[in-house]
């Protein structure tokens, strides 16, 4: 089949690793193919958040077999992204290093919120439209989250820390399922779960779904015993814990539609389920259709046109939360955008142009947020913001280059060798710089005159300026040249020629 109209999402969760591949039809999204592995790594874990070899080795092993499906996709067809586990790993770059030679394509640590808004999208697109309001809760391997939402529009998004795999390690850590072991994993799991009861009053929601793994579990299972198809009640919850709790362990477990990878963990899924059904007064829960996956792909189709892409649509919230100037905002981010397609030599219409453009384009709009906080040393209350923010529709690494671009646009720049060492990040930074500077006096530059072209291989940039420029404008010539001496304190280096 060819792949053009092809998109694929890969969910490396604690529990399990799951690739959804969908065709895009008449605006909607046909599944073709999905393919789910028990990888486990949240079990991989030590008590000092470090992944174990052995569970990395697993990871790899599976994105290694995903990687040959999706083989000739293209980078804008692809995302794949890391949920709790990855967010804990202390040593996660070592896995994601690997992993993204071994995939083909780069993987992101989302955040918990993150997580919830894409978890929405993906059961709210398989559900039909409705005015209902809607409560969906997923319980995943070490997290769950918790959403209020309308149609296609989360509201109330939250991700607590509590899931089947680190409450079964935690209070079922030999597999024995006990009585005391059910009432000291449900009581703790409420402990964690209990600022939810004011978050998600049973006034504000009229129906609730259950998404992924544990829910969809205890629902076949519950249908396969005869109860009602894909909904899950408090009597339902009760009779199979009776059931496992006569089992006494996984092995012993004699029950129609528990898969084997599924056992050792529905222990702890159904204790944090029962806990759930407790604080929020859910009476029964529907199993939906839709996951993180499914968002994963829908969101990836949003990006494809910027009034779509959720990241921008947070970007002006942002700068309207902070009192951003959006005048001189979108007049630096023109001529940031103007001076990097100079550097980039791409056509304007290439998708990977467009996609480094908006990137200089959300790091011009937000680089004064900083300037509410206080206006010495704006640039870094702005990073700072940027860092510790969670902002939907971004990950945890995008954030963060977007900081490093805000930190970076004024002031010296050895703050940044990291980041200086990927020449798009440098090409990035140079002209969101140059775009300040030739915006200093908040009026819109004459750019007309000026050439740029770099030589990444040297680490050369060569800007061309006409003399006539430099006589008009002494003041922003002072500022360019003191500019070359900063990038030569780097290993790049800028020139300014005026001819």
């Amino acid at each position: 089949m060819q792949t053009q109209s092809l998109f694929a999402a890969i969910d490396l969760g604690s529990n399990s690793f799951r690739l959804e591949i969908g065709q895009l039809e008449a605006g909607h999204l046909r599944r073709v193919e999905y393919l789910k592995e028990t990888v486990r790594q949240g079990n991989g874990l030590d008590a000092e958040r470090h992944l174990s070899d052995a569970a990395m080795q697993r990871g790899w092993d599976c994105l290694a077999r995903f990687a040959e499906r999706i083989a000739g996709f293209q980078p804008h067809q692809v995302r794949a992204v890391a949920t709790q586990t990855m967010r804990e790993a202390r040593n996660r770059e070592v896995f994601l290093a690997k992993a993204k030679d071994i995939l083909g394509f780069p993987i992101e640590v989302i955040a918990g919120r993150e997580e919830a808004r894409l978890i929405y999208l993906g059961v709210s697109h398989l559900l039909p439209q409705s005015t209902e309001r809607r409560l969906v809760v997923d319980i995943g391997g070490r997290s769950t989250e918790l959403i209020l939402g309308q149609n296609v529009q989360a509201q109330t998004l939250e991700s607590y820390r509590v899931g089947s795999v680190a409450w079964s390690m935690k209070y079922f850590p030999d597999g024995q399922w006990t009585n005391s072991a059910f009432k000291a994993a449900e009581i703790a799991a409420k402990a964690i779960l209990d600022e939810a009861q004011m978050l998600y009053p049973r006034s504000s929601w009229d129906t609730c779904y259950g998404s992924s793994g544990t829910v969809g579990a205890v629902a076949d299972v519950l249908a396969l015993a005869g109860w009602p198809e894909g909904l899950i009640t408090r009597d339902g919850l009760d009779w199979l814990k009776d059931k496992l709790l006569k089992a006494q362990k996984p092995e012993h477990l004699k029950i129609e539609g528990i898969k084997e990878d599924r056992r050792p963990v529905i222990g702890g899924g159904l204790a944090v389920l029962r806990a759930v059904f407790d604080l929020l007064q859910i009476d029964e829960m529907v199993a939906a259709q839709g996951a993180l996956r499914h968002g994963a792909l829908y969101d990836l189709l949003d990006r494809e046109s910027p009034q779509d892409d959720v990241r921008t649509h947070m970007v002006d919230w942002l700068t309207q939360r902070f009192g951003s100037d959006l005048v001189q905002a979108e007049r630096v981010s023109r001529t940031a955008q103007t001076l990097l397609t100079h550097m980039l030599g791409q056509d304007s219409d290439d998708k990977e142009a467009v996609r480094h453009l908006r990137k200089v384009d959300w790091a011009a709009q937000l680089h004064e947020v900083g300037m509410r906080i206080s206006h010495s040393d704006y640039h870094k209350h702005g990073a700072y913001i940027l860092d510790n923010t969670d902002l939907p529709g971004f990950t945890i690494d995008e954030l963060h280059r977007l900081s490093q671009l805000v930190l970076g646009h004024r002031g010296k720049l050895r703050k940044l060798d990291a980041p200086l060492q990927d020449p798009l990040f440098v090409q990035q930074l140079m002209a969101l710089r140059m775009s300040v500077i030739l915006c200093h006096a908040r009026r819109d530059p004459d750019t007309s005159s000026m050439t740029l072209h770099v030589d990444t291989a040297k680490q050369i940039a060569r800007l061309k300026i006409s003399a006539p420029w430099a006589e008009q404008w002494p003041q922003s010539t002072h500022l360019l040249r003191e500019e070359c001496m900063a990038w030569l304190k780097t290993g790049w280096e800028l020139k300014v020629q005026f001819i």
